[in-house]
C-alpha cells in the first residue's frame, strides 16, 4: 500500500462512487454456492434444516482451529451470551461486572438471567473494561466479571484472568468481534470460562443473517450450552428435556455456507489488519485524534475506531467526500433508558462517556481497494490539519 498524500482529497468530491462501511456485495463472490446449497439442503430428503451434519462439522471445524474443548453453534451472539452466562449458573441475586461502553447484550443478558449488571469504567487507550477499575466494582453478590473486547482491541485477558482466580469470580469473555484475535499465545474466547463469537454479517466472520458460537474449555459448560440451546434436550432422545432452555439452534445452511468461507478467513483478516496499520501508520499523531493501540497483538480489526475531539465536523466531512463512517456508542449503557434504573447511583464512568462522545469508526473491510483506503486516509489527514489552522 502506498504512502498517503493529502492532496488526494482534492478530486474525492468528484467521486460518484461512495466508500461503503458495509460492504453490498459482502457476498457476491459466494453468491453461486449459496443458491446451490440452499437447492441441495432445501430439496435433501432428511429435509433437516438445523443441528443438522452441517451444523456439526462447522462446530467441529471451529473446535479444531480454536483448540477448544467444545464449540456449539446457536443462533445469535447475543444468545450465546445469555447461554453462557445461564449454563454458568448465574441468576437472580448476583452481579456481574461488564463495560459501560459497549453493546447492548451486554447488560441485556444478564438481566435476562435475572442478575443485576454492574457498570464498569473502560481504559482511555483500549476502551475496553479497565481491570482495576472492574475490581472496585465488585461486592459480595458479584458471581462473575465480563469483559469485552472492542472495535479492534482485546480486553486485558491476562490481568481479568487473575483477578477472577484471585476473587473466586466466573469470568465471561464477550469475544463476539474478536474471531481471529490471538493474545499471549491463546486466541480470543478461550480465556475465561466461556467465549463467544458473532456471525451477524457485518462481524469478520459474518453471514447472510444472524448466527453465534459459544466456545470453552470446558466441556462441563459446553455440553450445559448444548443442551440450553435446544430447550434442554441433549441429543440423545428428542423430547427428553434435562433443563429449561430456548429455541437457540443453527441453521444448516448458514453452516455449510460458513465452511464454505472458512478457508478464505485467514486471508480476509489479514487484509483488514493491512488496512488497520495503513491508518494507524498515518493518523497516528495528528491533532485532534486518537488512533488505536498500535501492533498486531490482541488485535482483532473488526472495525477501525478513532477518538476526534471534533468527532461530528470529522464524520460529516467525510460524508461529503463520499465516505461512510459509523458511531457505534453514542451513549453509554447506564445513560441508556433501558438500563439507567440498574446503574449504581452516584457512579461514575468518565472515560466511557469521553469516548461515546470521541468516537468514529472508519471502513477497515477486506473488500475496500488500496485506492478507497488512501481516499479515506487523506481525508481524515486534511481535515485534522485544517482543524489545527
Amino acid at each position: 500500500m502506498t504512502t498517503t498524500s493529502d492532496t488526494a482529497t482534492a478530486t474525492a468530491g468528484d467521486r460518484a462512487d461512495r466508500v461503503p462501511f458495509f460492504p453490498p456485495d459482502l457476498f457476491h463472490e459466494d453468491r453461486e454456492v449459496l443458491l446451490r446449497l440452499l437447492y441441495e439442503i432445501g430439496t435433501g430428503a432428511d429435509q433437516k434444516f438445523i443441528l443438522g451434519d452441517r451444523t456439526r462439522r462447522f462446530e467441529d471445524a471451529l473446535r479444531e482451529r480454536l483448540g477448544a474443548a467444545d464449540a456449539v453453534a446457536c443462533s445469535s451472539g447475543t444468545s450465546a451470551l445469555h447461554l453462557v452466562l445461564t449454563a454458568l449458573g448465574i441468576g437472580p441475586g448476583d452481579e456481574v461486572v461488564v463495560p459501560a461502553l459497549g453493546c447492548a447484550p451486554l447488560a441485556a443478558a444478564v438481566l435476562h438471567t435475572g442478575a443485576v449488571p454492574v457498570f464498569g469504567d473502560v481504559d482511555p487507550a483500549t476502551l475496553t473494561l479497565d481491570p482495576a477499575d472492574a475490581e472496585t466494582r465488585i461486592t459480595p453478590r458479584t458471581k462473575a466479571l465480563m469483559p469485552a473486547h472492542m472495535f479492534s482491541v482485546m480486553a486485558d485477558m491476562p490481568r481479568f484472568t487473575a483477578l477472577a482466580a484471585a476473587r473466586g469470580l466466573r469470568l465471561v469473555e464477550d469475544s463476539a468481534v474478536a474471531q481471529g484475535a490471538v493474545l499471549d499465545g491463546t486466541p480470543a474466547g478461550l480465556w475465561g470460562d466461556a467465549g463467544l463469537y458473532s456471525f451477524v454479517q457485518v462481524k469478520s466472520f459474518g453471514m447472510p443473517g444472524e448466527g453465534g458460537l459459544v466456545v470453552t474449555r470446558d466441556e462441563e459448560t459446553g455440553r450445559r450450552v448444548r443442551m440450553l440451546r435446544n430447550h434442554g434436550q441433549d441429543g440423545v432422545q428428542r423430547g427428553l428435556h434435562h433443563t429449561i432452555g430456548v429455541n437457540s439452534r443453527f441453521d444448516e445452511i448458514q453452516a455449510a455456507f460458513q465452511l464454505h468461507r472458512l478457508p478464505g478467513l485467514d486471508a480476509r483478516l489479514a487484509r483488514r489488519a493491512e488496512i488497520a496499520a495503513h491508518y494507524t501508520e498515518h493518523l497516528t499523531g495528528l491533532p485532534g485524534l486518537t488512533t488505536p493501540p498500535p501492533g498486531t497483538e490482541g488485535r482483532c480489526h473488526y472495525v477501525y475506531t478513532l477518538l476526534a475531539d471534533d468527532r461530528d465536523a470529522l464524520r460529516d466531512h467525510l460524508s461529503a467526500v463520499g465516505v461512510d463512517t459509523h458511531v457505534y456508542y453514542p451513549r453509554t449503557l447506564p445513560e441508556q433508558t433501558a438500563f439507567t434504573p440498574f446503574a449504581t447511583p452516584g457512579a461514575d464512568w468518565p472515560h466511557a462517556r469521553d469516548a461515546a462522545r470521541r468516537q468514529l469508526s472508519l471502513p477497515v473491510h477486506h473488500r475496500l481497494t488500496d485506492a478507497q483506503v488512501e481516499h479515506v486516509t487523506a481525508t481524515v489527514r486534511a481535515h485534522a490539519r485544517r482543524a489545527r489552522r
